[in-house]
């Protein structure tokens, strides 16, 4: 052993917070028994990153790093300990040495890229790692490539697998590096090429030039070549054998064509049997190294691997793989793979072999998904020489990238079809496909002037795709909060049918993209009747809509699309139908689930959390949107991810979660800010400023959503604005300012009468109250609640508005001295928000029994049903004897999040200690246990 520590200054790493967070928990559990952790993850994703961050941030004990090989341990910067084991050195000898190493205090032991190491050192430090309760305060982080299959010795230890970096923190790693330099269409291409792995990311950086960085001269292709994307798989590619090489090759190249990250074992050997006839047939039990084989299908454990191995690859080797695949998929009768794979075993220019790959890819007979048709488009087009034919193809591998939820590969294929002069109708397609791609990922005024230039450019050669394109420019002038551009564009086409990437209805949150391709064509009722309607709506006429929006809730029943499904969920949102627009919201994402159209999934899931949302259902409402974000992430959907964010907040908004508030309104602001969400942005203010006026601060509350209710420039969404105005009158009120909530009353009752919200006119009756005198106050909450409990069947979120007004009216009765209606009406309130998880609002709603005197809950163990859930895990931790910062790593939140439920959980049991909080929740636990 040799050294001594150093500096405790954690180096920065890119990577998941959660992997961090299991890393940290590592370190914590040392203070008071030994444990062990195993790190596995792809080449260029920061295992020994990692590795030293732990150790930077250990202040315990000691660290220790272990190495089987000459030389000090990669992880161990100078200065630090480090220990060598030899291949003598037994499992007992390790741990007696780890135990000496340790003393009194609590040691971590580093043991970087141990499957380098040889088969007795492995065994030894995995026996370590087994007996690790025995040694005391020992923790061991071991790291292995996950390259290849996990280590028997290791194979018993927890994992935490290494992920690519996520959509922004990709961006965020590459706009620190270029300080934000890179020119916007480079920068996409780089993120897409890099696909979430750091190492790779800054090798592509470091290839390019001032120029080709900052867009002025065109990017290296491929942007990932050979000798980079081997420079990061590193040892992965040592292996020489020709004919593991020949099978490595022809798994990548199998997988290329296939939709997930494997292929048919049947079908690789068969192919390999015509690359290599006279080799013997592989042995594949176990698979060569970079490979798994899991239930007949082969892959590689790295995808990043795969890539290098196809990449680095004899380029004649390659083409011969590509053509005993295709002969043996055409044999096998499975078309378009086959004349994909035969157009990879070219090497120029093929006008016949591109015709006939295009016109594959179009067969709407063919069972392909879209990314496979989008393979197709994009190889036809490398085969095609001239010029507007070449563009068309990639305008159309465009679209197919579109629909299958990957904007990001979207683009630089519509960069390749606008490089060439071309006719109109060819590059109107192309700007409708880049209107659409900006629309649900990027700036929407962008995307708006896009769609209104396809629109103009379609008009004379292709009147339904200049229609579809004039839609989809109504539905990125919604989302902007443009009501004039709005409707422009809704009455640009009258009647005609047309695909259309769908009309966002009023306080709705999302739109139904058309499924199929656009410019294809569809019944027109749906589209006809969501486009009389939505334009009805807006100009006001609810019963001029009410016909053809109630034809598209009908078709609910019947239909079967996707977007016709999503169109029937909006117009019942529009009619204020909340239960249709559930049902439909729910076909519709098990239709686009189906159907494997995943960039509908995301929409169709926000669409669901909104109707769940407005039914009051808030915890199904968080489910579908956490859901939904993530698919939105992953399809590369950031204005519907903004959305997601927003109605996370609203839903937090009701609970006790402040941090969870806060964090979904900053990243649907961040988003909505860049790229000009006026309905995102709204949404999001208000759950913040309903998040406020719950924790009771009326003044934070009134500020922020005067700016959206009040008249003038900045005004909130015009969809959207009026649903916030119940939570600014209320606001106002507390805050003294009754002027400023009588200005925006009219406007609501205008929107009440409407009669597209069920619960407008109880709230409008409760705003009155707040604002009346007292000799007529008290009738207009007592009507409040009685309309409340009319349309208590018929609309969604009333358990919760009535609760909201009840707890109003017990307020108002305890300020007149009338405890008994008081404590009746809080009461009212009360089972109302624990109905609905509203915890914030039912521990406002308990402060106020208690100044009455009256206890919502009793002393005894009973008090904990008082709790939240959130609120009841906290409790049983601390009971426990967890720190709030281990609380915090068990249910991955803030450490603030934990101390603010803890004061919560004191606050409502009515203790004052940890003792206390013990002693209550063990009597809950005896009593729950008695028969």
């Amino acid at each position: 052993m040799t050294g001594d520590t150093t500096t405790r200054t954690p180096p920065r790493i890119p990577g998941d917070s959660a992997q961090r967070r299991a890393v940290g928990a590592l370190l914590d559990r040392l203070r008071t028994h030994g444990t062990a952790l195993l790190l596995t993850g792809e080449p260029g994703l920061g295992r020994t990153s990692l590795l030293r961050w732990a150790a930077g941030s250990f202040t315990a004990g000691t660290v220790l790093h272990l190495t089987a090989g000459p030389g000090r341990p990669a992880a161990a910067p100078p200065g630090s300990a480090y220990a060598r084991i030899t291949d003598g050195t037994g499992a007992g000898t390790l741990l007696d040495m780890l135990r000496s190493a340790a003393g009194d205090r609590p040691l971590l032991v580093c043991a970087d890229d141990a499957h380098r190491w040889s088969a007795p050192a492995r065994a030894a430090l995995g026996g370590a790692a087994e007996r690790l309760d025995t040694a005391g305060r020992v923790g061991l982080l071991v790291t292995a490539a996950g390259y290849r299959a996990v280590d028997p010795e290791f194979a018993r230890l927890p994992r935490i697998r290494l992920d690519p970096l996520g959509p922004s923190q990709a961006a965020a790693l590459l706009d620190e590096v270029t300080d934000g330099a890179a020119d916007p269409a480079v920068r996409d291409e780089l993120l897409a090429e890099a696909e979430g792995n750091p190492a790779l990311l800054l090798a592509l950086l470091n290839r390019l030039s001032s120029a080709e960085l900052h867009g002025l001269s065109p990017l290296p292709r491929p942007p990932a070549d050979a000798a980079t994307l081997a420079r990061v798989a590193g040892e992965a590619l040592t292996r020489t054998d020709p004919d593991t090489r020949d099978l490595l090759l022809t798994v990548a190249a199998a997988v290329r064509a296939s939709d997930g990250a494997d292929a048919d074992a049947g079908l690789v050997l068969r192919a390999l049997g015509r690359l290599r006839p006279t080799a013997p047939a592989p042995a594949l039990k176990p698979p060569p190294e970079p490979l798994a084989l899991t239930d007949g299908r082969l892959g590689f454990h790295s995808e990043l691997v795969r890539r290098a191995v196809y990449a680095g690859a004899e380029p004649g080797r390659r083409r011969a793989a590509h053509r005993a695949l295709a002969r043996e998929l055409e044999a096998g009768g499975r078309r378009l793979p086959a004349l994909l794979h035969g157009a990879w075993s070219l090497a120029g220019p093929a006008p016949g072999p591109a015709a006939r790959l295009s016109d594959g890819a179009a067969d709407p007979a063919a069972v392909a998904s879209h990314r496979l048709r989008s393979l197709a488009y994009t190889r036809a087009a490398e085969l095609t020489a001239d010029l507007p034919r070449r563009a068309e193809r990639y305008t159309a591998a465009a679209e197919q990238a579109l629909l299958e939820g990957r904007p990001d590969r979207a683009r630089p294929l519509l960069a390749e079809a606008r490089a060439a002069a071309v006719p109109a109708a060819v590059r109107g397609r192309a700007e409708l496909v880049r209107g659409l791609t900006e629309l649900r990922d990027g700036p929407v005024g962008d995307a708006h002037q896009s769609l209104l230039l396809a629109a103009a450019l379609l008009a004379a050669d292709a009147p339904g795709q200049a229609a579809t394109a004039a839609l989809a420019a109504a539905d990125a002038a919604w989302a902007a909060g443009d009501l004039t551009a709005c409707l422009a564009a809704l009455g640009h086409e009258q009647g005609r049918q047309a695909g259309s990437a769908g009309d966002r209805p009023a306080a709705a949150p999302g739109a139904p993209p058309s499924e199929a391709r656009p410019g294809d064509t569809q019944p027109p009722d749906p589209v006809h009747h969501h486009r009389l309607g939505l334009r009805a709506v807006l100009e006001g006429n609810l019963d001029r809509a009410t016909g053809p929006l109630r034809l598209l809730v009908g078709r609910a029943h019947a239909d079967h699309r996707p977007d016709v499904l999503l169109r029937s969920a909006a117009a019942a949102l529009l009619l204020g139908d909340v239960e249709a627009a559930r049902r439909a919201g729910a076909r519709a994402l098990a239709a686009a689930r189906n159907l494997g159209a995943a960039a509908l999934v995301p929409q169709a899931l926000e669409y669901l959390a909104y109707a769940e949302l407005r039914a009051g259902c808030h915890a199904q409402a968080r489910a579908h949107a956490e859901e939904g974000l993530r698919t939105a992430r992953r399809t590369g959907q950031r204005n519907t991810a903004a959305h997601h964010h927003a109605v996370l907040a609203l839903a937090a908004s009701i609970e006790e979660e402040p941090d969870t508030v806060d964090h979904h309104v900053a990243a649907a602001l961040a988003i909505a800010r860049r790229h000009g969400l006026a309905q995102a942005a709204t949404l999001a203010e208000w759950a913040a400023a309903r998040a406020d006026l719950g924790r009771g601060r009326p003044l934070d509350a009134a500020d922020r959503l005067g700016l959206l209710v009040l008249p003038g420039p900045r005004r909130g969404h015009f969809a959207v604005w009026r649903l916030a105005v119940p939570c600014f009158v209320e606001a106002a009120v507390l805050a003294g300012r009754h002027q400023d909530a009588r200005t925006v009353l009219e406007d609501f009752a205008e929107w009440a009468a409407f009669g597209a919200d069920p619960q407008a006119d109880a709230q409008l009756a409760r705003c009155r109250a707040l604002l009346a005198p007292p000799d007529r106050a008290d009738g207009l909450y007592r009507r409040a609640l009685a309309l409340h409990d009319d349309t208590a069947g018929a609309a969604g979120g009333g358990d919760f508005e009535q609760a909201r007004t009840a707890l109003l009216y017990g307020k108002w009765l305890r300020r007149r001295r009338r405890p008994r209606e008081a404590r009746d009406r809080l009461g009212t309130a009360l089972a109302g928000f624990d109905r609905c998880g509203a915890g914030v609002w039912a521990h406002q709603t308990r402060g106020e029994l208690r100044a009455l005197g009256a206890a919502s809950h009793g002393t005894d163990a009973g008090a904990l049903t008082g709790l939240t859930p959130q609120q009841m895990r906290i409790a049983r931790y601390v009971a426990e004897g967890a720190t709030n910062r281990e609380v915090a790593l068990s249910l991955a939140v803030s450490t603030r999040t934990v101390d603010y439920h803890l004061r919560k959980v004191f606050a409502v049991l009515g203790v004052r200690s940890r003792v206390e909080l013990a002693r209550m929740v063990e009597q809950a636990e005896k009593a729950a246990a008695q028969p």
